[in-house]
């Protein structure tokens, strides 16, 4: 079966974000100044076989931990479902 898993890398909540600090400084020059904070992430789709969701979901967990996400200071969260084609 293939599965599309979307996945999301946030900086922990700790950790500075100084991209996300560049956009808000760049939404307020921008006349957006209710914006109080901006924090960037990553978001990526990853297509894979696999024969069910549960084991899709273990799999991508697994890449996103060895290499997708930084573990010390990101935090990563994977959603699956059935691809579709």
């Amino acid at each position: 079966m293939t599965y599309l898993a979307r996945v999301d890398i946030t900086l922990k909540p700790a950790v500075n974000d100084p991209q996300g600090n560049t956009i808000r400084d760049a939404l307020h020059s921008l006349g957006f100044g209710d914006v109080g904070s901006v924090r960037a992430g990553k978001y990526m789709e990853i297509r894979l076989e696999a024969p069910d969701k549960k084991k899709a979901g273990a799999r991508v967990s697994e890449m996103c931990k060895k290499l997708l996400a930084n573990p010390v200071i990101e935090d990563f969260r994977v959603e699956i479902e059935e691809a579709n084609g």
